[in-house]
């Protein structure tokens, strides 16, 4: 399932050439991963009483339109599982007309608080303390 969230560009947010700061989009995408965590029912809060967090170990973006002050736009997030300690974020910042503004990839994992490793199974770990564990696969 791909879960998604709506932004509106704010002027504070452009760089000197008038579109969209690079570092913004990862913003948008941080944004997008954790209101997904948060619609499962995992807010920061409770990931942290369960002494877990996610991590993030690698990251990728790739620009494809400019973005301008005032513009709305959809930011995807799906979190794809495969074996191992690591899962797969895939995410897109779409404008309104469907044009691909930006696709952001990623590597995350589920960080044990207190021993400071990747949890064996974040699907399971997450899936077990969600409200709604269907909105966190791919």
């Amino acid at each position: 399932m791909t879960f998604f969230v709506d932004v509106t560009v704010r002027g504070y947010e452009l760089d000197t050439q008038g579109h969209l700061n690079q570092a913004v989009y990862l913003q948008y995408a941080e944004h997008a991963r954790w209101e997904l965590l948060r619609a499962a029912g995992l807010p920061q809060e409770k990931l942290l009483a369960d002494g877990v967090g996610p991590v993030a170990l690698e990251v990728t973006i790739k620009f494809r339109k400019e973005l301008r002050g005032g513009e709305r736009v959809r930011v995807s997030c799906r979190f794809d599982y495969g074996q191992g300690k690591t899962f797969t974020v895939a995410q897109q910042i779409l404008k309104e007309d469907g044009t691909v503004a930006a696709e952001i990839t990623g590597v995350a994992g589920v960080l044990d608080l207190t021993t400071r490793r990747l949890v064996p199974d974040p699907a399971g770990r997450l899936a077990s303390l969600a409200k709604d564990p269907e909105l966190l696969s791919g």
